[in-house]
Order: structure tokens, then C-alpha cells, then sequence
């Protein structure tokens, strides 16, 4: 079985495949201090949880946008896990993609990987929007070429930033509420954070839609974390695509060890 890594600021998202099949998986946080050790040990926890046989789980494949998380990660999966095969993805890899920017060696793991699966997946020109601790929308063609994109603050970024610099304004759980007009504090909070997030991600889409410099009008995919939550409230998705990055690291493992 492999084990794949999206490794976002915030959290990390886990998905252990057996073959194609996405067989469990998991979210933890990025940004909580752990030794290689400590990280193994929760490896451990969390395969046993999935009624796996620790044996089974040979291969891993790592994409980090965390300066040497990466590097903690090999080093946990070689100590404590029977990994035969390891394999961490960035620009340099060989991958059948096109970087075309300027600073393609700056593009990130995720953003690489999410370029793979969706001209791959979707065989469309796709804009991929991916809700983690930044919100991106990467540019993709259906053969493959990442043009760019855009990252904009994140939903729970913008919400703590706010909680943070205003005293008389409680931290509030991310829930769309069913009024744009609250008449309660958290509510009038939820529906500047939710219902602005939402109208930022339709309106960028669609300032990118009257840029893109193909004929084929791309198709809108949610991705990351908090994709399913603003699947309801925001227009411009065609798809929702939750675990997209994964299933990429599959594809890209898969593509790299033939």
C-alpha cells in the first residue's frame, strides 16, 4: 500500500491507497511540534485505526510547502514504517507537466501535483481551487501546462486575523448561516467571513474566466479542506473534488516508479 503526504501550513492531509482505491484517510495538524519519533508513533496509530497490517504499507510519496517538513517525514516513514519505496515530489521532479511562469522552481508541491490529476483526471482546462490555509486557484490546461494562478488569504486566515485585532468580537465556528442580515454577533461574524469568502472565490474565478487564453471555458474544481463546506454557497464549482491532491500523489507515484 502507499501512503501519501499533502503537507499544507496548517494541517496535513494523509490518504493510504490500495491501488486506485483511496482506503482511509486522515488530517492532522502541520504547525504542532512533533520529533520523527513522535510523528512515527502516530503513523503507527493511525494505520492500526484503519484495520491495516503495518507490513502491507511499503510505499510513501510526500508533497510539503513547509520548508523541511518534507525531510522530518522521510526520516519518520524510513525508522518506523517497511517503506521499500519513498518518494517527495517538488518542481524538480519528473513529472509530464509544463511550469510555465516565470519562477517555475517556486511553484509549490501541491499546486504541481494538483496540475497532474486534473488535466489527467478531468481532461479539461480546469481551474483548481484549493481552500487550505491560503486560498489558490491554479490555472491548468487539459494537456498539462500550469499557467499560474492566484493565492489569496484563507477563509480560517482571514477569520483569525479577525478575531485576533478585535477585542469585542468572539472566535466563532466557520458555518454559513442561513441570513446574510444577522442579528447576532457570531452570526453577523459567519456571514462576513462565509458569505465574503464565498463571493471573493466566484468573483476571482471569474476575473480569471475573462483572462484565460484558450477557447475552452475551464472547468471549476473545490479542493482541500474546506472545499465540501463552500460547495454550497459558492456559484462558479463544477466539481468538488475534496482529496484531489492525494489522488495525485498516487498518479504521480504510480507515474514515476513504471
Amino acid at each position: 500500500m502507499l501512503l501519501t503526504f499533502d503537507v499544507g501550513n496548517s494541517e496535513t492531509t494523509l490518504g493510504l491507497f490500495d491501488g486506485v482505491e483511496l482506503r482511509a484517510h486522515w488530517r492532522v495538524m502541520t504547525d504542532v511540534p512533533r520529533t520523527s519519533d513522535e510523528v512515527g508513533v502516530l503513523l503507527r496509530s493511525l494505520i492500526a485505526g484503519a484495520d491495516v497490517a503495518l507490513e502491507e504499507v511499503t510505499s510513501v510519496a510526500i508533497a510539503s510547502v513547509v520548508r523541511g517538513m518534507g525531510n522530518h517525514l522521510v526520516e519518520a516513514s524510513k525508522r518506523w514504517l517497511p517503506v521499500t519505496r519513498l518518494e517527495v515530489f517538488d518542481a524538480t521532479s519528473p513529472l509530464p507537466i509544463t511550469l510555465d511562469v516565470d519562477e517555475p522552481l517556486t511553484v509549490g508541491a501541491d499546486r504541481i501535483i494538483n496540475t497532474l490529476v486534473a488535466s489527467r483526471r478531468y481532461q479539461r482546462d480546469c481551474i483548481v481551487v484549493d481552500l487550505g490555509t491560503a486560498t489558490t486557484f491554479d490555472c491548468i490546461t487539459r494537456d498539462g501546462v500550469f499557467l499560474g494562478g492566484v493565492i489569496a488569504p484563507g477563509v480560517r486566515t482571514s477569520a483569525e486575523t479577525l478575531f485576533r485585532r478585535t477585542s469585542k468580537l468572539p472566535a466563532t465556528e466557520l458555518i454559513a448561516p442561513q441570513h446574510t442580515i444577522g442579528k447576532r454577533t457570531e452570526d453577523c461574524i459567519r456571514a462576513g467571513v462565509m458569505f465574503g469568502q464565498a463571493e471573493s472565490i466566484d468573483g476571482l474565478v471569474r476575473r480569471i474566466m475573462t483572462e484565460w487564453p484558450r477557447a475552452e471555458r475551464p472547468m471549476v474544481i473545490g479542493t482541500g479542506g474546506l472545499a465540501e463546506l463552500f460547495s454550497p454557497i459558492c456559484k462558479c464549482f463544477d466539481a468538488v473534488d475534496p482529496y484531489l491532491t492525494l489522488h495525485g500523489l498516487r498518479m504521480a507515484f504510480d507515474l514515476v516508479s513504471a
